[in-house]
């Protein structure tokens, strides 16, 4: 299995190599990182992020070192446990492509594809809680969700085993999200709301249907109690798009850390001001800057006033997209990330 899928990359890349412009000619040549291995043997554990910084300085740039087309960097062929990556320097062009040898196995046993857990383009244990959780919807979207309206001998907070009786359940979906409409997201710079963050207070589970129907709570990560909303939980997907700057410009801030005091660093979760309306997608990768300062200069009685460039502080990973707003990580920085903060396509 392993030999034909290296057949088929080897054959696309040869296919794709007069479509694409040459290396001479790209805007900005690709850089290897220092000490970059030939080869590397994909571990439990990495991420195709982590395996592009171990070729690339930017590793960003993972879909020209192999050398991907759109279509691919939405559905790339998958990297798994066990597999051989070989850095390709003898052509005018770096690339990467898997090894056609099975002797640089992990394990010493055979591998059916469709057993093995391909690896993920970023830590899914990091974002997994914003991918089945967190929700942002618009000003009235939970007015229509099932709501609580009753809870078990009229208790007045609900915690993990307690059963809620709740209205409008419509779907026969087995497990819930329980939500309270949360803060408004505020676009720092037209000050026009862009929505609303949907508070996750924990899960249920449909015990009996009805009107009302019958729930048990299963989490509660917070008081739950009559008036709130429930959404059908769906299960968090794999997330492998490979990563990649936006085709066009993108510029956006900063509008909300999670888990801090308004500032964060690597691995922190941050809301975006942009979202698939201004061509954001799952897998696009923005530059962090932190906005310049405005200085006053005073020098022989004369005062002169000076903007500051912005500085460049890091990179993060969209890696989900609403209309107007996103998620994403932050994958690495220098400074502390801050509320207000620019991003824009590297």
């Amino acid at each position: 299995m392993i030999r034909i899928i290296s057949a088929l990359l080897l054959i696309f890349s040869s296919l794709m190599m007069s479509s694409r412009p040459s290396w001479a000619e790209q805007a900005q040549a690709l850089e290897l990182a220092d000490g970059a291995p030939a080869r590397h043997v994909v571990v439990p554990g990495d991420t195709l992020w982590g395996i592009a910084a171990t070729f690339l300085k930017e590793p960003y740039r993972w879909p020209e070192i192999w050398r991907l087309n759109q279509e691919d960097i939405k559905n790339p062929h998958l990297i798994y446990p066990g597999q051989v990556v070989i850095l390709d320097t003898s052509g005018d062009r770096p690339q990467l492509r898997i090894a056609e040898s099975e002797a640089f196995k992990l394990e010493p046993r055979a591998y059916a594809t469709e057993n093995r857990v391909a690896i993920p383009s970023i830590p899914q244990q990091v974002i997994e809680p914003f991918l089945t959780q967190s929700l942002v919807v618009d000003a009235h979207a939970l007015e229509h969700a099932p709501r609580i309206v009753a809870t078990q001998e009229d208790r007045v907070y609900l915690s993990a085993g307690d059963q809620a009786y709740v209205t409008g359940v419509k779907e026969k979906t087995k497990l819930w999200q329980i939500y309270r409409p949360g803060k408004a997201l505020i676009d720092p710079e037209s000050r026009e709301t862009l929505g609303f963050e949907a508070k996750s207070l924990g899960s249920a589970r449909l015990v009996g249907e009805g009107e009302p129907a019958s729930f048990q709570i299963v989490t509660a990560s917070e008081e739950i109690g009559r008036g709130d909303r429930l959404l059908p939980a769906t299960p968090p997907g794999l997330i492998d798009y490979a990563p990649h700057a936006p085709a066009r410009e993108v510029s956006g801030r900063i509008i909300s850390v999670f888990g801090g005091i308004g500032e964060g660093g690597r691995n922190s979760i941050v809301t975006l001001s942009r979202g698939q309306r201004d061509g954001l997608e799952l897998g696009h990768v923005l530059a962090i800057y932190r906005k310049g300062r405005v200085v006053v200069d005073r020098f022989e009685g004369k005062e002169s006033t000076y903007i500051l460039p912005d500085e460049r502080s890091g990179l993060l990973f969209v890696f989900r997209v609403f209309d107007r707003v996103s998620y994403a990580l932050v994958m690495n920085v220098t400074r502390p990330v801050v509320t207000g903060d620019l991003v824009r396509t590297p």
